[in-house]
């Protein structure tokens, strides 16, 4: 069986879309999913599958919105995907140091999305790196860095016109979820 990692966007966030990790391995369990697990209240499942990333996130979307009343995006990524992810981190030592120095927040970021942007939407982007905001896109993924914080940044806030669904996770998160699957595996 595959292992997946669900990333679900924007639940918990300011006490709307409320979903207790509870419920919502339920859910997952209702619909057939075995060994399901959850990390944190931002909406992070663990499970094995043996079907297809498309059917599935089709087939999760319906039922948490069956169940909890409200459309909710899921991003899937497998176990492999994500050690992948994790593992070639595009920033060098200097800029995370960098980066790291100049915060009190986290400065690492990756927005994970559900289909690779299309090259005209990327540039899009362009105007909005700068010193204090960098981005670099590896297939569906963005990995992102900031000097100073993601709550200010105006790349964060433009992420939507790659126009793609996308879902963002700190790196320590994404780091968690990949020791977390591989354990599963």
């Amino acid at each position: 069986m595959i292992v997946y990692i669900a990333l679900l966007r924007g639940i918990n966030v300011g006490g709307k879309n409320v979903i207790k990790m509870a419920e919502l391995k339920k859910v997952f369990e209702a619909i057939g999913l075995s060994d399901v697990k959850t990390y944190i209240q931002s909406g992070n499942v663990l499970f094995k599958s043996n079907q297809g990333e498309e059917f599935l996130r089709g087939k999760i979307e319906h039922q948490i919105e069956a169940v909890f009343g409200f459309p909710v995006t899921v991003i899937l990524r497998t176990s492999a995907e994500l050690e992948q992810l994790v593992s070639n981190c595009p920033f060098s030592e200097e800029e995370l140091a960098e980066a790291e120095a100049s915060t009190e927040a986290e400065s690492q970021y990756v927005a994970l999305l559900t289909h690779v942007p299309l090259q005209e939407k990327i540039a899009l982007l362009d105007a909005y790196r700068g010193e204090n905001d960098q981005y670099r896109i590896i297939g569906r993924d963005v990995f992102l860095l900031f000097n100073h914080s993601i709550r200010n940044s105006k790349l964060a806030t433009n992420l939507y016109k790659l126009g793609v669904s996308a879902t963002v996770r700190n790196w320590k998160t994404l780091n968690k979820l990949t020791t977390l699957a591989k354990a599963m595996d």
